[in-house]
C-alpha cells in the first residue's frame, strides 16, 4: 500500500492506495482522513542514492518539474513549497516535510518525474 496526500479544492487528503494485481480497473484511492488544514509532504519509498540532504522531499505523483519554488541555502519550514510538479493540468506543490535548510535541488524546470522520485533534500 502507498500513503498520499492529495490536495482538491484547497482541501487536503490522505489517501491509501492498495497496490496489487492489475484487473485494468483502476485501484480505488478512499479518503483516510478529514480534510487538514496545511498540507504535508506525501510519504514515499527512500531512495539510496542522489542529493547532500539527509531529508527526502519527493514526488508525491509522476509528472513534469513545473517550478522550483526553494533555493540552496534557503530556511524552509514544515508545509513551504519546494517544487511545483505539473500532472494532469495542475499545480501540485511538493512541500518540506519538516522544517529545515535546503541542501540540494535535484531537478531542474521541465524534468519529467515519477511518483517517489528524490527533487530536493534537506538538512
Amino acid at each position: 500500500m502507498k500513503n498520499y496526500t492529495i490536495t482538491v479544492n484547497g482541501n487536503v487528503y490522505d489517501v491509501v492506495v492498495e497496490e496489487g494485481a492489475s484487473t485494468g480497473a483502476p485501484a480505488p484511492a478512499a479518503p483516510k482522513a478529514a480534510p487538514k488544514a496545511a498540507p504535508k509532504a506525501a510519504p514515499a519509498a527512500s531512495k539510496a542514492s542522489g542529493g547532500a540532504g539527509s531529508i527526502k522531499v519527493e514526488a508525491g505523483a509522476a509528472g513534469k518539474v513545473f517550478k522550483i519554488e526553494a533555493k540552496v541555502g534557503q530556511a524552509v519550514k514544515r508545509g513551504d513549497a519546494v517544487v511545483i510538479v505539473e500532472a494532469m493540468k495542475m499545480e501540485i506543490p511538493v512541500v518540506a516535510p519538516q522544517d529545515g535548510t535546503v541542501a540540494s535541488i535535484d531537478v531542474a524546470v521541465g524534468d519529467a518525474v515519477e511518483a517517489g522520485a528524490l527533487l530536493a533534500t534537506l538538512n
